[in-house]
């Protein structure tokens, strides 16, 4: 048998050659297609919890508004079965008032007026005065004065209106002397000498001058 000769060889090792040529070519590709880096895909953004709504707070309810303080003023008039006169002055929240009926009956009467215009004022010996400021013209009221009931009204008073009072002691004796003068002039008032009461005499509005046994004295317009 005759052996191979030098070209067969020559060609089965050309053959062999490009075999692994071509092997090598194809597993370069493949090792360089799956060492290729990925580029990392962007996460989808987190999808934002949608957050509660929020309502607007309700408004609070309005406090309703408070009365106005009552303002300051003073008031005089006379009782409805015209025996006696009465008088209020109002300052601050206060009240003073003085109920008298010319000859000896008298007293004067003090307390708190509420905003909603209603007074209730107290004396000595069981006084009292009841009253209602209505529109900020008139008080109308009653008057507990010795075991009885008056019924009165009394309107806003423009000076020389309104309530005064003048104290002294005159010959050793004490004085305290209290007036009403109502719209038109008229005065009503009482004066008491240690204790006796009697009719008080005139007094000049404008100045308050007042002439008292024998003794100048001058009458003042009173408040709380």
């Amino acid at each position: 048998m005759k052996r191979p000769g030098p070209l067969l060889t020559l060609l089965a090792g050309l053959l062999l050659a490009v075999f692994m040529l071509s092997l090598n070519a194809t597993t370069g590709v493949r090792n360089a297609s799956s060492s290729r880096p990925r580029t990392p895909g962007t996460a989808p953004p987190a999808s934002a919890t949608p957050g509660k709504s929020t309502s607007p707070p309700s408004p609070s309810p309005s406090a309703s508004p408070s009365a106005s303080p009552v303002p300051n003023a003073d008031y005089a008039g006379r009782t409805d079965d015209d025996s006696s006169a009465v008088a209020v002055s109002l300052r601050d929240g206060r009240a003073i008032a003085y109920f008298c009926d010319g000859h000896d009956k008298e007293s004067w009467l003090k307390g708190d007026v509420r905003d909603d215009g209603t007074l209730r004022l107290t004396g000595k010996n069981g006084a009292g005065l009841d009253g209602t400021l209505r529109d900020g013209r008139r008080i109308r009221g009653t008057v507990e004065f010795g075991g009885r009931h008056y019924a009165f009204t009394a309107d806003k008073a423009v000076k020389p209106s309104g309530l005064y009072r003048a104290t002294a002691t005159v010959r050793g004796a004490e004085l305290d002397g209290g007036w009403i003068v109502l719209p038109g002039g008229r005065q009503v008032g009482v004066l008491d000498r240690d204790g006796e009461p009697s009719a008080a005499p005139v007094i000049d509005p404008e100045t308050g001058a007042v002439t008292v046994d024998g003794q100048k004295l001058t009458a003042r317009p009173v408040t709380p």
